[in-house]
């Protein structure tokens, strides 16, 4: 009995250690306002599972993406860098200046290679041990060029290959390949990295009628009503994907991170982009770039409760990789926040940093040729500064008509309705020289005249 009692309990010492590692998952909402959620103090759409996270978690309800727009910003989290500096500025090469056919897909191809300019969450965590799922939307090719040891997406040059194809399907047909995943991580006693990149609640919005005939109202428009239970079909698979956890018992054993890729505010009388083009995704308001941002981890000993400190999306690549115990690149610009959730001590930093860039990408090799916006924000200060980027497609979302700095106390104004700048120049002077400081633009110009 004794020769067979060794062995065994090295095996189970093996699995300890590797239970040591927790297990990381990212839910990323897709095109949600940071409004909208129980938890934030929406007055309808209901988040029970979202609402139970948050007593669970450390919330920042400032937490911020710095580009509004779903691909740079996916990028963002993957790689832990700014769109300026990873390359991926857009979503797509701009028709206007990239011929259809081979030219075009030869850019396309090109801006996927800017991912392997940084290292990958999935990839770091690889040399650890872990195993990666990809579900949901992805732009850079294969689930395998991010490093991902398992995935959903076939990826471009593939037919439907844009920005998740199968991925896509994940939460709206049910979770049943994360879920094959994870048992298949148990039993290779793997920790594990969960990328939930979920299509939702984005177009289009066709939420089950059971959901819907909870918001359908007399005095609300249907568009309104079908995105409203589109949040909370988001919130159910949510809740799923929690459950998935917890029947296995590795809840405890699970980091949990919580953010979305760029905001969103419904049309009411269509399903167009925006309730207001100009204040919704792909802006620089708080509208297009402002997220609750969640950190769930029992086994943690994480000092959960609202903070108000301001976090961006940069600062989840250094604390996913610090909470693993998995090296760290030089030179990231986010922040680990570990200590800090841990401690419940306010965060030391002093400002936060974003960037607008066009949709469509003007010039594959250069990102201030689409750039818009440069913008800080500084305890309840907000500059924002316009450039000339061009701008092919969504002209609309980009109206740029106020040529001047845009500050705005959030404090008091966080819908951005009153600009302050004429009556605080030296709070304009100061975060436009800290922003210069942290990206200097050398090839555009401030807004002097438009098209």
């Amino acid at each position: 009995m004794k020769k067979y009692l060794f062995p065994f309990l090295l095996t189970l010492a093996a699995w300890g250690t590797a239970l040591a590692k927790p297990n990381v998952l990212y839910i990323i909402s897709d095109d949600q306002a940071w409004t909208d959620y129980g938890f934030m103090g929406h007055a309808h759409i209901k988040t029970p599972h979202l609402d139970q996270l948050a007593k669970q978690s450390v919330v920042f309800k400032r937490g911020y993406v710095p580009t509004a727009l779903c691909r740079p910003s996916l990028v963002t989290l993957i790689n832990g860098q700014y769109a300026h500096r990873h390359g991926v500025t857009g979503n797509d090469p701009s028709p206007k200046n990239y011929a259809k056919g081979e030219d075009y897909n030869q850019k396309r191809a090109r801006l996927i290679t800017y991912l392997d300019r940084f290292a990958t969450l999935p990839k770091l965590l690889g040399k650890k041990g872990y195993l990666s799922h990809q579900s949901g939307k992805w732009w850079e090719g294969n689930y395998k060029h991010g490093g991902f040891t398992h995935g959903m997406t076939r990826g471009f040059p593939q037919p439907g290959g844009r920005h998740g194809d199968d991925g896509l399907k994940i939460g709206r047909t049910g979770l049943k390949p994360i879920e094959e995943f994870v048992d298949h991580a148990m039993a290779e006693k793997k920790p594990f990295f969960l990328w939930y990149g979920v299509f939702l609640p984005h177009t289009p919005h066709n939420p089950p009628e059971r959901l819907l005939k909870k918001y359908r109202s007399p005095d609300r428009s249907l568009p309104i009503a079908k995105y409203y239970a589109m949040c909370e079909w988001f919130d159910e698979t949510c809740g799923q994907l929690i459950e998935i956890l917890e029947k296995r018992n590795l809840r405890d054993d699970t980091l949990i991170v919580y953010v979305t890729d760029n905001g969103w505010i419904q049309n009411p009388n269509g399903n167009g982009y925006s309730r207001n083009p100009s204040r919704s995704k792909q802006t620089p308001y708080e509208g297009g770039v402002r997220t609750p941002i969640m950190f769930s981890w029992p086994n943690g000993k994480l000092k959960y409760g609202e903070r108000e400190d301001l976090v961006s999306s940069v600062d989840l690549f250094p604390t996913a990789l610090s909470a693993v115990g998995a090296e760290r690149p030089d030179g990231l610009p986010g922040i680990d926040l570990l200590p800090s959730l841990r401690s419940g001590a306010p965060l030391k930093r002093k400002a936060i940093f974003g960037e607008s860039f066009a949709h469509d990408v003007a010039d594959v090799e250069k990102p201030e040729a689409s750039l818009l916006f440069r913008w800080t924000i500084e305890n309840k200060w907000k500059l924002l500064l316009t450039y000339d980027g061009e701008v092919n497609r969504y002209k609309s979302t980009h109206p740029r008509a106020e040529k001047r700095p845009q500050l705005f106390d959030l404090s008091k104004d966080p819908h951005e309705k009153k600009n302050l700048a004429g009556k605080r120049p030296e709070i304009v002077a100061r975060l436009a020289k800290s922003i210069a400081s942290w990206y200097p633009v050398k090839e555009r110009k401030v807004v002097t005249r438009f098209e």
